[in-house]
């Protein structure tokens, strides 16, 4: 009885418990006054302000009792007479018009009695609407919480549906059976879970209402249910985001690590969340003095999120150059290859190459790819070392890819690319290994996303607004670096455009980059990904004028001439007229 009412408490008392009278406090008091006069409590008044009745010590139980008795009296009566001549559309009517049409709590706590075709759903519509009464001080949580009716509810909410597909009875019974005939297995019990209660709910508005009404552990844990059953409900999750946001209580480090690791299961962007998610980390870190696990866990949620907060980032850095001597080499690993996803470089930088990178060793990741992942960060960061890129881009290396068991995936491919390309252009001093042009890493499809692909051809419809003639004009340009050039342009020192087919030495070489949603980090710090900038030094180096076509400055429903006006605006900051 206790787990029972600690489900009821739950799950609709816990954000209500000091509400004030609802909007219908008045008839509330002319149910006790009819109680009053029936006998049940003389001493009660006919009529009481709500300050008053706070003043006024009264049983509890009895000014509860009158209530229900009195409005049970008025059902009823409301049922009588609905009964003339409509016996026959009554009988029609289904447990769900019955629940919907109940106009009091004892209405509806009365479809309950004697009824043993009330399915879970119907029982959780009864909580929910009770819940949505008790927010909007409709009714106070008192004239129910204690109703045995209600605790029937809460019991049936509780139980584990079984799996045979037989109702309670039937299950009841056979557990009655079992027991009889000294069964020692154990008999599912009632479980007041609110955690099951939720995620059963057939209509995701209507788990969406009940989480108000449970705790902050609770929600995390109903977060992390989400994210392994991989169920993407948008008005759940928002549900979640908004009261996890607002909840005054501290996110243990665990609790934050399960939801970044939701979030980025479900590829859920919520930047409220995120950053009560990241102070809350902040907090807690400085008490973590034993494990790396969670700490890994955390980088990686935000790197796969491409959540880029400065603040968490620097303190996460600290951490681990405090703590290097329990930091297990996957969470080094994690925190690299993320700050290269999100372009951040610590002010600690020096210390991190010394520290941290030098801890890492080829033989601490037992996949090649993780080890090449590995690598590729460190290039972004702008501390690789030369024998580390050595290993990568030796033959043998890339045969190990192809013989491990995904095989050279594509972005491995174009990691390797990245990687070759940023010996080449960057290392003056590199003596090492290179991509021999057969590689089979340069047999890799590139391709845009489809919303990305919509941008792309917009602006290529503009270009030729701007252009004379097709061959003034390429697209989808393999770079052989690891990745496509979105459009590319040759112009002479006027700004006159000039044929692509044609050798030109002096030609000013421009190169068109779209940028869509996915190449930028969010959150509190937005800017270009790591990618993102690679590309672009990449290409400056190779000798092109690079022109960034953000998604947010260039729109598709724009008119064609203001896409035309804008690019033409770009063209006049990168080439100059003489």
């Amino acid at each position: 009885m206790l787990g029972l009412q600690r489900f009821a408490g739950c799950l609709v008392t816990q954000l209500y418990r000091r509400a004030a009278y609802s909007s219908n406090a008045r008839a509330a008091s002319a149910a006790l006054a009819t109680a009053a006069t029936n006998g049940q409590g003389a001493d009660v008044p006919e009529t009481r302000s709500p300050a008053a009745e706070t003043n006024i010590k009264k049983p509890k139980g009895q000014m509860v009792a009158a209530v229900f008795e009195s409005l049970k009296n008025q059902d009823d009566l409301s049922v009588k007479t609905s009964d003339i001549g409509k016996k026959s559309a009554t009988a029609a009517n289904s447990l769900d018009e019955r629940i919907v049409n109940a106009k009091t709590v004892n209405g509806l706590l009365s479809i309950t009695e004697n009824n043993g075709s009330l399915s879970r759903k119907q029982a959780l519509q009864i909580v929910s609407i009770l819940a949505e009464w008790s927010t909007i001080n409709r009714v106070k949580i008192s004239e129910f919480e204690n109703d045995s009716r209600f605790l029937r509810i809460c019991r049936m909410l509780g139980r584990t549906v079984p799996k045979n597909g037989k109702n309670a009875g039937e299950t009841a019974a056979a557990n009655h059976n079992a027991n009889n005939n000294g069964d020692l297995k154990r008999i599912s019990g009632f479980r007041t879970d609110d955690l099951n209660t939720v995620l059963g709910v057939a209509g995701d508005d209507e788990a969406a209402k009940l989480i108000a009404s449970i705790s902050l552990p609770q929600m995390v844990k109903v977060m992390s249910a989400l994210a392994q059953r991989k169920r993407r409900s948008t008005p759940l999750l928002r549900s979640l985001a908004f009261n996890i946001s607002s909840a005054s209580d501290q996110l243990d480090l665990k609790q934050a690590g399960d939801i970044l690791y939701a979030m980025a299961t479900l590829n859920f962007q919520d930047s409220v969340l995120g950053a009560k998610v990241c102070a809350d980390v902040q907090v807690a870190l400085p008490k973590n003095t034993e494990k790396s696990a969670v700490v890994g866990s955390i980088l990686t949620s935000l790197g796969i999120l491409r959540y880029r907060d400065l603040d968490i980032l620097e303190a996460l850095t600290q951490w681990l150059l405090k703590n290097a001597e329990i930091c297990r080499p996957q969470d080094l690993g994690a925190y690299f290859l993320t700050a290269a996803l999100l372009n951040f470089k610590s002010t600690h930088l020096e210390d991190v190459r010394n520290k941290l990178v030098k801890s890492i060793v080829r033989e601490d990741f037992t996949k090649n790819g993780d080890w090449l992942n590995y690598v590729w960060s460190l290039s972004l960061l702008g501390i690789l070392d030369n024998s580390q890129l050595n290993t990568v881009l030796s033959s043998e290396f890339v045969e190990k890819l192809k013989q491990d068991k995904p095989g050279l995936t594509p972005t491995l491919k174009m990691r390797l690319l990245n990687l070759n390309s940023y010996a080449r252009l960057f290392l003056t001093d590199y003596k090492g290994a290179l991509l021999p042009a057969d590689s089979p890493a340069y047999d890799v499809p590139m391709a845009h996303t489809k919303s990305k692909q919509i941008l792309v051809n917009g602006m290529l419809d503009a270009l030729k607004s701007l252009l004379p003639a097709s061959n003034h004009l390429q697209s989808s340009v393999d770079s052989k670096m690891g990745f496509l050039i979105d459009a590319l342009c040759y112009f002479d020192e006027k700004r006159n455009p000039l044929p692509l087919d044609k050798e030109n030495p002096n030609a000013i070489r421009v190169a068109l980059m779209v940028i869509d949603f996915h190449d930028i980090c969010h959150g509190t710090h937005r800017s270009g990904s790591g990618l993102t900038n690679l590309m672009f030094d990449l290409l400056e180096k190779s000798g092109y004028k690079v022109i960034a076509i953000p998604y947010n400055e260039f729109s598709t429903s724009d008119k064609l001439l203001k896409r035309v006006q804008y690019l033409e605006a770009k063209f006049k900051t990168v080439v100059s007229s003489k």
